[in-house]
């Protein structure tokens, strides 16, 4: 039994994309605890042929002859299948085929190359195995992308959950999906606040940090990684620079060492560093980043306040709405053709900077408090031919927003 009934877009997706006319294995990326393999058991549960499913997230990382195994598992019941529908007078490969589902394959060492062979083969021989691959690491997962498997897949990316699907799934409104996120695993535990803390923290911080970014690579300061972590989380929307950071973390090595482990968590889609913009000029390389964590939940689990304090916070919600806005542009802006930065200059601010190939936006957020109202008129003033958007008070009013898919709107 599926433990969701609720079934996210990405499912109707991937199999529209096994009726397409090119055979492609079909590659599903994102953060934890967002459904993938819910979405995979949901496209198994609508198949029509037999299923083979495995998942490389074992204490120990398997090594290649995993997916041999898994593969020859698949080819085993395409032949089983084959041979029942000869006999049945229906011609060798009646049916859909068989479907394999291999979650968390980036663990495997060398799994691209793998693949590469295996789904050439099939090819070839035509067994009629469809394949759905899974991955949190979006680094690792893309590495192998582009190295090996160019040409040969189609890719899913699977965000954090947004306003409109927690309201859809979980009738949750507007002020509980800004505090507690969208982690549809923890939905049933927001009435006890004390449990859904610590099972953000324990199932899905720890699992992330302990499990998917020291996997990455070595990390020579472990330690330091987790603080980073903990000291962004609690500093959502905000523009810090790397020596501040320095002087807020123990043994912080140097800001090289920051800015690479910052990129380790945005590839495991927890933190992203803005960098700021300077239109017609090279970006300056070592800027202060504006840190976005791309799921709110994943800042109150931290900060451990409740939801009555912090909505009775004005300043503190301010910095949640500005930050869920940036997470929902970072979450769905994700091809080459978005680009999203903040932009400062003298004192003078603008949220966020979408670069697109033929537009510059511009774009305020705006959630009762008071603020400047001198940025988007001196950011103008630098880029004449920018578009600009208030979100919240005087604008796109945040329900809307949050409504929209970013794509639609740059």
């Amino acid at each position: 039994m599926l433990e969701y009934t609720y079934e996210r877009p990405v499912v109707a997706d991937i199999l529209r994309g096994m009726g397409m006319k090119k055979r492609l294995l079909h590659i599903m990326t994102g953060p934890r605890q967002v459904g993938k393999t819910t979405a995979a058991m949901q496209i198994a549960d609508k198949w029509k042929g037999p299923v083979v499913n495995a998942s490389a997230d074992l204490p120990l990382p398997p090594g290649p002859e995993w997916i041999y195994s898994q593969w020859e598992r698949a080819l085993y019941q395409a032949k089983q299948t084959g041979a029942k529908h000869a006999g049945a007078g229906q011609g060798r490969h009646g049916g859909n085929g068989v479907l394999l589902v291999l979650d968390e394959v980036q663990k495997v060492m060398g799994w691209s190359e793998v693949v590469k062979d295996l789904w050439d083969k099939e090819c070839r021989d035509k067994a009629e195995i469809q394949v759905i691959i899974l991955g949190s690491s979006s680094l690792l997962l893309q590495k192998g992308l582009s190295e090996s498997l160019a040409g040969r897949f189609f890719l899913y990316r699977c965000t954090h959950w947004g306003f409109s699907e927690m309201e859809r799934a979980f009738s949750w409104d507007m002020d509980r999906w800004l505090f507690f996120g969208g982690y549809p695993g923890a939905a049933p535990l927001v009435d006890q606040e004390d449990a859904w803390s610590r099972y953000v923290v324990d199932s899905l911080i720890e699992t992330v940090l302990a499990k998917d970014v020291l996997q990455l690579q070595t990390i020579a300061k472990p330690a330091l990684l987790r603080h980073l972590f903990m000291l962004s989380a609690v500093h959502p929307a905000q523009i810090l620079s790397y020596n501040k950071m320095l002087g807020q973390l123990q043994d912080a090595g140097n800001t090289t060492t920051l800015a690479h482990y910052l990129k380790l968590l945005e590839a495991a889609f927890l933190i992203s560093g803005l960098e700021l913009f300077k239109g017609g000029r090279r970006q300056k390389r070592g800027s202060s980043p504006k840190l976005i964590i791309r799921n709110n939940g994943l800042i109150n689990a931290i900060a451990g306040d409740s939801f009555e304090h912090g909505r009775s916070d004005y300043s503190w919600w301010g910095r949640l709405v500005e930050n869920a806005v940036g997470a929902h542009l970072l979450n769905h802006l994700t091809d080459l053709s978005h680009t999203v930065y903040y932009w400062r200059y003298r004192g003078r601010e603008v949220d966020f900077v979408v670069k697109t190939p033929k537009y510059l936006w511009g774009i305020e957020v705006k959630s009762g408090n008071a603020r400047n109202p001198k940025g988007i008129r001196e950011f103008l003033k630098h880029y004449p031919k920018a578009r600009t958007l208030v979100v919240g008070t005087q604008g796109v009013g945040l329900e809307e927003f949050f409504r929209t898919d970013p794509r639609d709107l740059f």
